[in-house]
């Protein structure tokens, strides 16, 4: 097992993080028992998820998990605070109000004293960065959080977040969290450069394009009935275009012809890219677990590397990832 060092930390995780979107919804909780199980079996020691993750019970499910099994501490966790978690107008953001609460709860949540990974889910562009960086400094010298990070931040930001950590001795990111695939490759144009420049880890997310890039949708019109295009629509149904399908489809051509799935291609793609420590993995089942576990040990072809960038040059995009951020200004025709 290959383990990759964090950012500028000394963290080793997998090459594989263990995302846990799906965890009670849909995929029910003795499923999610025997992947976290699995995963570690494997040697995956990151898995990543939020408190926002179907109010909280993502957490609750890993929690109850990793208390059973005795396994806390073989576990990098990963997860987030920002969106709202009540009704009021400080139950959200990352202000020191909002942040100091949302850890205590996810640790109760969690079933643990420390947190490995706390990360800003999203950018709060209304609250001073001082706020954010010196609420998330005093839980990492409280012991109740190890590092910290960020989650889909432009990379003017996350700059920002490191150059003031650095002036005033907060607590420093040591990785960012955005989504990045086949499809929407734009991290590329400066985030990325921005990472490996100043010692940040980079942990995507939407590695298998929500399925598009594992052939999945017939057309930009069709969905599986199981997929997050049909269940949840909006934001996830505005990811499937036709330009997007298209490089799907040819993208199956080439996994096929290496002996791979398109699966597994898409996310060994992302894991073999510059500045990558660890592509986030979503599965359903165990049996999807398992079928993207030999992605570990597999190296990318320059000759399959070639043909990827043909289908999407490097920086461009055909599917709009980041549209759950509201900062991203650029559409992608469909």
């Amino acid at each position: 097992m290959e383990y990759r060092t964090l950012g500028r930390s000394g963290l080793k995780v997998s090459p594989l993080c263990l995302g846990t979107d799906n965890f009670a919804n849909p995929t029910p909780e003795d499923e999610c028992a025997l992947m976290i199980k699995a995963a570690l079996d494997a040697g995956i020691n990151f898995i990543d998820t939020s408190n926002s993750y179907v109010k909280g019970e993502c957490e609750r499910i890993i929690g109850r998990a990793l208390t059973k099994n005795k396994r806390r501490h073989d576990f990098v966790i990963a997860t987030k605070v920002y969106y709202p978690t009540g009704p009021g107008p400080n139950d959200q953001g990352g202000s020191r109000r909002h942040i100091i609460k949302a850890c205590e709860d996810s640790l109760g949540r969690l079933q643990t004293d420390y947190i490995d990974l706390y990360q800003t889910h999203r950018p709060s562009f209304d609250i001073p960065i001082d706020e954010t960086l010196g609420a998330l400094t005093d839980l990492v010298r409280q012991g109740k959080v190890l590092y910290i990070g960020s989650s889909t931040a432009p990379a003017w930001k996350v700059m920002e977040a490191v150059l003031v950590s650095e002036m005033k001795g907060y607590a420093r990111f040591i990785s960012e969290q955005p989504p990045y695939n086949l499809l929407d490759r734009r991290i590329e144009n400066e985030l990325v450069p921005m990472c490996r420049e100043h010692g940040l880890g980079i942990i995507p997310w939407a590695t298998l394009a929500m399925g598009v890039l594992a052939g999945r949708y017939p057309d930009e019109h069709n969905y599986p009935k199981d997929s997050r295009a049909a269940l949840r629509g909006g934001i996830y149904a505005e990811r499937v275009t036709a330009k997007g399908v298209k490089v799907g489809h040819q993208f199956m051509k080439i996994a096929r012809e290496h002996g791979i799935t398109p699966a597994q291609l898409a996310v060994l793609w992302v894991k073999e890219q510059p500045g990558i420590t660890a592509p986030i993995i979503g599965p359903r089942t165990v049996e999807q677990l398992k079928h993207l576990l030999s992605t570990m040990e597999m190296k990318l072809d320059e000759s399959v590397r070639i043909k990827c960038d043909e289908l999407v040059p490097p920086g461009s995009a055909v599917a709009n990832f980041h549209n759950s951020a509201p900062w991203m200004k650029m559409k992608i025709s469909s």
